[in-house]
């Protein structure tokens, strides 16, 4: 037989210790918060900074609202007063958007809220500065997950600061590479399969090049070809070198390179019409053609004319480019096209190839027509976020497709870094004879 304890204050005392035991624990974390913070961030994020957040979120939701012109009245204005001036009666609460759990990530916490009705996601979009200063983060991004559901998603620190390249460069997936970091803190991927063509553009130390070198650097392990043309005398893509199936070094060249492309691209279409398939990935493995991306340094180099037949030369030139873009991607062709100026006033053939290039990703760059011709047809907020990029972010870029925009920096990968993986790998550098045969 079990008796009870006579003694009152021994339940009572459990409480109270469990209290002594939460502050000794937190207290402790306190002291060690920022030695965790620099060796292991997120555990630091989980323990205290993710806790620390949503309390605050909590705390100040209704207010922020409120103060962001978010609330509304649960009763027309002169219901309110008359009722004030009658009765005395405190004023109604006002209604404010009902948000869901706050839900921690790897670099932040994000959380969905419920619109009320007469609002738009973009009221939401105008209020994410306040936020961020309010909530004490680094920035908070908000976007539409379905009507009348915005999703907000707030980082506590930029990602882009420092970001960790991979420690392995193996082949990884067919024609898909990881670049850099997310301003979310998920990987930069620049995958051809799902966007085959890309534009980059940036002026010199903006991180183009670096971005150019570290999508080489993934694809050289790869079972692909790799084409250059570099009109300024092959400076920047010769690095490349051992790496590549074939290399034009100046407009002549890559008029005859791109020729060849499109009859290469043109008989692989036979290929498949032959076989009764759609695109090359149809085909058997062992009968279907290596894939070919084609990297395109610097092109204002071959719009810009001085004369007649250098006239001809780039009309020929942007003929190709735009053929390649329209028929490449179903035929195993991409395009990388890159460069430090790309504007209208190079020609309508710019305007017509920049149509066909899905992928952008904009730098910082010298003159608004740039960046307006890269990302303005797309979304006029990555517009906005790309012409904020200073001279000190360097390799921070502004990327965007049909599916939306993102901010990110590409690793660091150097010259010398780009140059040893080509070599390491020349032996993978597939024999494209009928490209060769244009350059002689």
């Amino acid at each position: 037989m079990i008796l009870a304890s006579s003694d009152p204050s021994a339940g009572a005392a459990w409480p109270g210790r469990v209290l002594v035991v939460a502050a000794v624990v937190a207290s402790g974390l306190l002291i060690v918060g920022s030695t965790l913070r620099r060796r292991s961030p997120a555990a630091w994020w989980l323990l205290l900074g993710y806790p620390a957040s949503a309390f605050r979120v909590a705390r100040t939701w209704r207010a922020l609202m409120a103060g962001c012109g978010l609330a509304v009245s649960r009763r027309p204005a002169l219901t309110v007063v008359s009722g004030l001036v009658g009765n005395g009666a405190p004023p109604p609460q006002p209604r404010v958007p009902r948000h869901g759990f706050i839900r921690p990530t790897a670099a932040g916490f994000e959380l969905v809220a419920r619109l009320l009705p007469g609002q738009l996601p973009d009221d939401f979009v105008k209020a994410a500065p306040a936020m961020a200063e309010d909530w004490q983060v680094h920035a908070v991004r908000v976007a539409s997950l379905r009507p009348g559901i915005v999703r907000i998603a707030a980082l506590y620190a930029d990602p882009l600061a420092a970001p960790r390249a991979p420690r392995t460069r193996g082949p990884g997936r067919l024609l898909r590479v990881v670049v850099g970091t997310l301003e979310t803190g998920a990987s930069w991927v620049i995958d051809l399969r799902r966007i085959p063509h890309w534009l980059i553009v940036g002026v010199t130390r903006s991180g183009k090049s670096t971005l150019i070198h570290a999508l080489v650097a993934g694809l050289a392990p790869q079972p692909v070809a790799l084409v250059g043309i570099d009109c300024k005398g092959g400076m920047e893509l010769s690095l490349y070198g051992p790496r590549l199936s074939a290399l034009a070094t100046d407009r002549a060249q890559a008029v005859r390179l791109l020729s060849a492309l499109v009859d290469l691209t043109l008989a692989r279409m036979t290929v498949c019409r032959t076989a009764g398939v759609r695109n090359i990935w149809g085909l058997a493995e062992r009968e279907r053609p290596v894939p070919v991306v084609v990297i395109v340094d610097e092109i204002a180099e071959l719009f810009l004319v001085a004369g007649r037949h250098e006239k001809d030369e780039a009309h020929a030139a942007g003929t190709a480019l735009i053929r390649l873009a329209q028929l490449g991607a179903a035929l195993g062709v991409f395009l990388v096209v890159a460069g430090q100026r790309v504007g209208s006033d190079l020609g309508p053939g710019v305007t017509a190839l920049r149509a066909q290039l899905g992928g952008r990703v904009c730098h910082r760059v010298a003159d608004p027509g740039t960046a307006e011709m890269t990302l303005g047809d797309l979304n006029p907020d990555a517009l906005k976020a790309a012409q904020a990029i200073t001279p000190e972010q360097a390799g921070t870029a502004v990327l965007a497709s049909g599916d939306g925009w993102e901010r990110g920096r590409s690793h660091l990968v150097t010259e010398a870094d780009a140059e040893a993986v080509a070599t390491a790998h020349a032996h993978l550098t597939p024999a494209l004879p009928e490209l060769s045969a244009a350059l002689v």
